[in-house]
């Protein structure tokens, strides 16, 4: 009877040191995976937008390229909304040497997104001395069908996050307004045998333009814990740290953006996207302002 437990213990125990070999984090998957969360500027529209896009990551042995939709509903114009996005379908090409590192099952080949669903609330409307305060609450799918291609995390998560802004004009042309934006939250997610990965996310964003173009500067990450505990190594990847560039130009009926991301700490890619947002009046749900 004594060994048969003993026999049980250790291959649990086993299985659980083989079972987190697997490093769920940004540093050991691809691109798509868990990723920096973004964030806006702070406001959420009065009508429903549409956003289209394309990514291409490289550097670092990996090469992705993918399609990415986000859709934003106003369920209360400019207080309360519902966002969905997902990465539609990517396709990666990676070295041998990234794919024997992450101990990968291919290096190359096509693989469907994970789901956001992220429902945002505005706790506090900008004034002259007051910034807007937005709290955001995010559900992620485990759509991977396998996680032996380390492509995207066969687990769920979730984070909450609040983005504070405020804006200052100016009497220029040029550059008629400086709005400043800054994020901090909570973020989770499941690795194996019921451990989570916490971490804190934080961000700042500075934006200038005037109502024909706009620039945005960011940089935002999140630091999990699993990096600095004596169990699990300490090059586990769960920090990530990234900045991006995005310039946007704005017509009455749609935006042209193109953006460059730089990934810090563990997030070995460069980003080009480029994409076109515009409004759907008919598909706004009906409400007061």
């Amino acid at each position: 009877m004594r060994k048969g437990i003993l026999i049980i213990c250790i291959c649990i125990g086993l299985q659980s040191i083989y079972a987190q070999s697997i490093k769920y984090s940004t540093a050991w998957f691809g691109p798509n995976a868990n990723p920096v969360p973004e964030f806006t500027d702070a406001r959420i529209p009065a009508k429903t937008t549409i956003s289209l896009m394309g990514d291409y990551y490289f550097g670092y042995g990996d090469q992705t390229s993918n399609a990415y939709v986000k859709v934003e509903i106003p369920l209360l114009p400019e207080r309360v909304s519902l966002k969905i996005w997902s990465t539609v379908l990517e396709n990666f090409n990676t070295s041998g040497n990234v794919m024997q590192m992450r101990g990968a099952s291919k290096s190359s080949g096509f693989e469907g997104g994970d789901v956001y669903v992220q429902t945002r609330i505005r706790l506090l409307k900008e004034q002259n001395s007051l910034p807007t305060i937005i709290l955001n609450s995010t559900l992620k799918s485990a759509s991977a069908k396998t996680v032996t291609t380390r492509r995207y995390f066969d687990t769920p998560g979730y984070y909450f996050d609040a983005e504070i802004g405020k804006s200052f004009y100016t009497k220029s042309n040029f550059i008629n307004e400086i709005r400043l934006v800054g994020n901090v939250g909570f973020m989770c997610w499941e690795t194996t045998n019921s451990t989570q990965d916490d971490a804190t996310m934080y961000g700042g964003k500075l934006i200038i333009g005037n109502s024909s173009w706009k620039l945005e500067n960011t940089l935002s990450g999140y630091a999990g814990w699993m990096h600095s505990n004596r169990y699990y190594s300490s090059d586990y990847g769960d920090t990530p740290m990234v900045y991006a560039a995005r310039f946007t130009l704005m017509n009455k009926n749609i935006d042209y953006f193109a953006q460059y991301q730089y990934g810090i700490t563990d997030f070995p890619y460069h980003q080009i996207r480029v994409g076109v947002s515009f409004e759907i009046e008919p598909l706004t749900p009906k409400g007061e302002k």
